[in-house]
Parts: structure tokens; sequence; C-alpha cells
């Protein structure tokens, strides 16, 4: 009875399953990887479904309503809901349907305004003083530290009530008001990023310091200007809300969902969709940026377990 020998040098046959455990899977991009882990957070979903509609219902409804917000239909003064005005009217007889579109359209201009204004400035001053380093950090940081201590908001009523209601004088004043909390924050992250091999490399090989801040710094923080920019759209239209409301923000002709919810709360109790129906806006586009902000930690944060794996 013969033996049949096996030579070890002889591969066993490849079948197609090893033939597919061999092929390497296809690598994510970093924005897919991104994209699909915020997708997971259901709740930042139904955020960025709320957010969209507001932003719809701001635009399309002045375009599309029979009236405006300076029309006034005597035949119906301070009428709750009805067909023909589906948010009522005030006691001048204005939709407060169109009224509550344009608010809302007037406070989400102010708010992104205010955020691309808050993260650019922010973003470049934190990372600047940490790069330059010397008295350029020493200065930037003593000015950071004295507009931390000093009544911002009295300010910001002062410059908004001497405006007139301008929304871009609103804008500024905000910005100037707003930027320094985030820029100590990127300053404090940037200080270990100008230790990196890389910013070394870039300064050996005689690339000017702002270009070293704009392309090695800056971009490297970007998860974190991503969510600043959330989050500032949120804290604007809250701060925006609050001027409005006391009378030192967005003035007639001109509304915004401050100044709508100003005039409602006087009359809430006679009249409560006045009031209701501009808080419920409010309410929804903050809650629903404030979800967005909360997906958006998750997905780009990598120790993060809420965006499950890719």
């Amino acid at each position: 009875m013969s033996t049949e020998m096996i030579d070890p040098q002889v591969q066993p046959p490849v079948g197609p399953e090893t033939t597919a455990e061999r092929i390497p899977s296809k690598q994510l991009s970093k924005w897919t990887l991104y994209t699909r882990r915020f997708m997971r957070n259901k709740p930042a979903v139904v955020g960025v479904v709320i957010f969209v509609l507001m932003v719809l219902y701001s635009i399309v409804v002045p375009l599309t309503s029979p009236y405006t917000i300076e029309d006034m239909d005597f035949l119906n003064l301070s009428t709750g809901p009805s067909a023909e005005h589906w948010f009522g009217t005030d006691a001048s007889g204005h939709d407060i349907w169109t009224q509550t579109a344009v608010g809302l359209q007037r406070s989400l201009m102010i708010a992104v305004t205010v955020s691309v204004g808050v993260t650019v400035l922010s973003a470049i001053v934190g990372a600047a003083a940490a790069y330059f380093r010397g008295r350029v950090e020493r200065f930037t940081l003593l000015v950071i530290h004295f507009l931390m201590v000093i009544p911002t908001f009295l300010i910001l009523a002062l410059v908004s009530n001497n405006a007139g209601g301008d929304w871009r004088v609103i804008s500024l004043a905000m910005i100037f008001i707003s930027w320094f909390f985030p820029a100590r924050v990127i300053w404090t992250m940037a200080l270990s990023l100008r230790e990196r091999e890389y910013v070394d490399a870039a300064r050996y090989m005689g690339v000017s310091g702002m270009r070293i801040v704009m392309r090695h710094l800056v971009p490297n923080i970007g998860s974190l200007l991503v969510i600043n920019f959330t989050l500032g759209v949120v804290s604007a239209v809250m701060t925006e809300t609050g001027l409005s409301f006391i009378g030192f923000g967005v003035k007639i002709p001109d509304v915004s969902l401050g100044s709508l919810i100003g005039i409602g709360a006087a009359s809430v109790t006679s009249a409560p969709w006045l009031f209701y129906f501009p808080a419920l806006a409010l309410t929804l586009l903050t809650v629903s940026m404030a979800l967005v902000a909360d997906g958006l930690r998750d997905a780009l944060d990598p120790t993060s377990a809420a965006g499950g794996r890719a």
C-alpha cells in the first residue's frame, strides 16, 4: 500500500472565496466616512430636514404670498388663523404667515453672516497668535482677556440702537463682541499644531508665517471650525432675538423673529397667535441647528462612538 507524499511547495488551489479575501477593500474617502457617521445619527438627520424646511419656508413664502409685510387687511383686524390668513393677523391687519417668513429670513441672514465672520476671524487670530508667539501672542491674549470682562451686551445694545435697526450694523457689532471666545479656544488647540513636523518643514523652506497659518494650521482645526460655525448660528439667533425683543435690534419696517416675538408678547393673552407662531419658528430653528451641531461633533470626532463604525 503506497502513501501519497504531499509536496509542501505546492500551494492549494485558489477559489473564488480565497481570491475575494485577498482583494483589498475600497478605502473610503474622508468625507464619505464623515457623511456615513453623520447619517447614522437620526436626531441630526431630523435636524437637517427641519432646517431645510425652515429655509425653504423663509424663501418661498415671501415670493408667493399675496401679502407683503406692509400690506394691511382692514377686513381682518386681529383675527385668528383662517383659510385666508394661516397664522392670523395683528391689530393692523398684517399677515402673520408672511411676517414670520420674512422675520425668519432676516434672522437667518444675520445669524449666518455673524457665524461666518466670527468663525473666520477667530480662526485667523487664534492660529496666528499661537504661531507667531512672542509679542504678537501676548498682545492678542491681552486684547482677548480685556474683551472677555467688559459688558459686551450693553455695547451691542447701544450700537444697535444708534444704528436705527440696520441689520448690517447689528451683524458687524455682533461679530465684534463674539470672536474672542472661540479665538482663545483655537489658540489653545493651535499651540500643539505649531510644533508639528510639517510646520517646521514649511518654515525651513522659507514659507511666510501667514501662509503657514492659512495653509497648515487653520485647515487642521477644520472640524472645530465647522462645529463652531453651527453653534454660532444658534448663538447669533438667540442674541439677535434678545436684542430685538427689548427694542434694540431690528426695527419697523423691517422685521425679525425677535421683533415679532416682542410685539406678540404684549398681546399673548388677547391674541396668542402673534406670539406662538414666531416663537415656534425660533424654537424649530435653534433646536434643528443644535441637533445638527451634535451630529457633526460625533461625525468629525474619531474618538466618538456615537457615529458607529463606517
